[in-house]
């Protein structure tokens, strides 16, 4: 429950980076989700190159932010493994948030931008990483150690107007 409630969308990072044991343990964490029929459709792309970085930030008005990430990861979802294509956001969704769960207990920050279902996004993805038609771009998530006052800390969000019991009342 401590990453749960720690997690924030960290947006600014110190210039370190991010060493490759704790990139495979996002991955894992990722990997680690559960998907519909555990069709598990995603694929990542992981993206250190300044160069990368910067063609990212241009995916969208949010994601300009990734230019001055160490680390950025690309989720991807491959139609070719897809038995339930209806809930691929929902499998990539499970994904993203492990990463960002698993970010934390790291001590790392990171923030997911949105990519699909927005088709200029995703078609801007795909070119800018020669993906195939068979596989689309979800999400962006940029990680990275928390620059100073970006710290991952608890602020309690929860809200008791919002829980409906046996039915919805208003």
């Amino acid at each position: 429950m401590d990453a749960i409630n720690k997690r924030r969308s960290i947006r600014k990072f110190k210039g370190q980076a991010v060493e490759q044991t704790k990139i495979e343990k996002l991955l894992r964490a990722a990997m680690q989700a559960p998907s519909a029929g555990n069709q598990q459709p995603w694929e990542f792309i992981v993206v250190q190159d300044k160069e990368s970085l910067k063609t990212l930030s241009l995916t969208s008005q949010y994601s300009k932010l990734v230019a001055d990430a160490p680390l950025a990861f690309v989720l991807l979802a491959n139609e070719k493994r897809m038995r339930f294509p209806q809930n691929w956001q929902q499998d990539l969704s499970a994904a993203a948030q492990n990463v960002l769960l698993e970010a934390v207990d790291l001590g790392l920050g990171a923030v997911w931008i949105g990519v699909a279902p927005d088709e200029g996004r995703m078609s801007y993805v795909a070119k800018a990483f020669n993906l195939p038609d068979h596989v689309k771009a979800f999400c962006l998530i940029a990680i990275g150690y928390p620059a100073e006052g970006q710290e991952n800390v608890f602020v309690d969000r929860f809200d008791a107007s919002k829980v409906h019991y046996e039915r919805y009342k208003q």
